[in-house]
């Protein structure tokens, strides 16, 4: 099957090129102009912009914490709506087929579940294989649990920790590593209620930065495309900004990436003792290379924060809306669900301006990725609206005439006059995602490449143009026509496979025997009981 995607503006940063031509797909892959022969089919895309598919690399779609806050927040779902619902659970995705359709429609061909407990691995994938369309990846949660936390206490070589977390990532299916609040959780069991980067875990005698700094140099050494995926103490503290300085500081050369730095954008000026600290962290990432970093911005309404820091949602569900939470403990990290909703009030406005001042005041687009931490910062169907915020000064400028003032007096926002291009969206939602994941057959239009392509129609109102995909193309079948979903196909999950030692597999058992009196067995999974057809793609991973 041959399609001509004919006469669009190619917007592909990867290969450089940036005008009108056309692009070719030659049954599931990206492909040279024939040198003779027609199309089998042709799409006219005159005055559309035509771009790879978009890769969200951290949004909760599927896993123990997304189907709880399902069953706390049973009267947000559309099954229990008189009329169509506008609700969080309903319009972004919660039941599982929604997300794959609602992601789709946007262009999004590939997204990243970046907080999967290991013990809830077989949970998350069977999940994600009902999601439709889009190729999912997860990132495994290490950094609270007893094996991990133990062998950094007891001075366990390097390469035993490596051959650990190798086991985690190939036994989970994951794509990557993650670590959350490192060593907080494991605090949190003996009534510690706070934990910064340098506070010790009690029972094991480790720092947090050790926790990380040891997780950090294993992903690297393991040859782990992405770097260690880290949610950083104190998240939505006065003060936080603080300890992602400290964090930031702590890459010390070595890849390293901060997710959500919103939540630590958060500085202590003014008599609320709450400002924005954005243009410091900005110009701290600008001068640390080695660092990348997701936004997790927020956009006003009602939503619902999951996570797996207990810690901080144990002191959060105090200001849930409605009023009830679950938290929950575990082997691990355990976890926390507490609805909430953003307003227009001093704290939302602020909150709100400090993730647009990051992501305006960083340079680099390859080093500053575009997500909501949906949906602790908002759904991920807020994404149109977040792209004109970014593409347009005047519609930032219509929307804060409506907001707080004492806020936005303490915010550089209003003096921003940056828009983002479509060469730089293209690089922050596509091109960058793909080389921080290691995904090298997709974020870019090269021959050979995956055909995930993305069509859109210009629109002088860009969250009505980049909302709703002229076309979608996912492994070279159409997907989207006019915003609307015309063929459902199953996707894959994304994963590496690196081989642990022998002897390793050999503590983990007697670990395991010991611990829960089970065989590790019982902590894996066979690929065949995710059922979908070739559920899962393998990629490369040094080891």
């Amino acid at each position: 099957m041959l399609t001509k995607i004919a006469g669009g503006d190619i917007i592909d940063p990867v290969n450089g090129r940036l005008g009108k031509g056309d692009l070719w797909i030659s049954d599931d892959k990206i492909a040279a102009a024939p040198a003779a022969g027609a199309a089998d089919r042709t799409i006219d895309a005159d005055g559309c912009i035509v771009m790879a598919g978009a890769i969200d690399i951290h949004s909760h779609i599927g896993g123990g914490n997304v189907n709880t806050a399902r069953l706390l927040l049973p009267e947000q779902h559309a099954a229990h709506q008189a009329r169509p619902a506008t609700t969080p659970l309903s319009n972004a995705g919660w039941s599982t087929f929604q997300t794959g359709c609602l992601y789709a429609k946007m262009g999004f061909t590939t997204v990243v579940e970046p907080a999967m407990s290991p013990g809830a691995a077989l949970h998350t994938h069977l999940e994600l294989a009902d999601i439709p369309i889009i190729d999912k990846a997860t990132l495994a949660i290490l950094g609270n649990d007893d094996f991990l936390l133990s062998m950094i206490r007891d001075d366990a070589s390097s390469t035993m920790i490596e051959d650990y977390v190798a086991w985690t990532v190939a036994s989970t299916r994951a794509l990557g590593v993650k670590v959350i609040n490192a060593g907080a959780a494991a605090a949190f069991k003996e009534n510690v209620r706070t934990f910064s980067l340098d506070d010790v875990v009690p029972s094991y005698g480790v720092s947090s930065r050790k926790i990380v700094k040891t997780l950090q140099a294993a992903v690297g050494s393991l040859g782990v495309p992405h770097p260690l995926h880290v949610h950083c103490n104190n998240l939505g503290s006065p003060g936080s900004a603080d300890t992602a300085a400290a964090t930031i500081a702590a890459a010390e050369g070595l890849p390293l990436h901060l997710a959500h730095l919103q939540f630590y954008g958060y500085g202590t000026e003014g008599k609320r003792r709450f400002s924005s600290a954005a243009a410091r962290l900005a110009e701290l990432v600008n001068a640390t290379p080695e660092v990348t970093i997701d936004i997790g911005q927020v956009m006003f309404g009602q939503t619902v924060t999951i996570s797996s820091d207990v810690m901080r949602q144990f002191s959060a569900r105090g200001s849930a809306q409605p009023k009830k939470s679950v938290i929950h403990d575990g082997d691990g990290n355990g976890g926390g669900i507490v609805p909430y909703r953003y307003g227009k009030d001093f704290y939302g406005t602020m909150q709100w301006a400090i993730g647009l001042e990051l992501f305006l005041l960083i340079d680099d687009p390859w080093r500053v990725f575009f997500t909501t931490d949906h949906p602790n910062g908002a759904p991920f169907t807020a994404y149109p609206a977040l792209f004109e915020l970014l593409m347009s000064r005047e519609a930032r400028t219509e929307m804060i005439a409506g907001l707080s003032p004492s806020a936005m007096a303490l915010s550089t926002l209003a003096a921003i006059d940056r828009e983002y291009t479509f060469e730089e969206i293209a690089i922050m939602t596509r091109a960058a995602p793909a080389r921080l994941l290691g995904l090298t057959d997709r974020g870019h239009l090269g021959a050979g490449a995956t055909a995930d392509i993305a069509v859109y129609r210009r629109d002088d109102n860009i969250a009505n143009m980049l909302g709703q995909a002229a076309y979608v193309f996912k492994d070279g079948d159409l997907v989207v026509q006019d915003g609307e979903i015309t063929h459902y196909r199953w996707g894959k999950a994304l994963r590496l496979n690196p081989s642990p030692d022998k002897a390793m597999l050999r503590r983990l058992e007697d670990y395991h025997q010991q611990r829960y009196g089970l065989s590790l067995d019982w902590f894996d999974f066979p690929d065949s009981a995710v059922a979908r057809e070739q559920p899962f793609g393998e990629v490369a991973c040094r080891t």
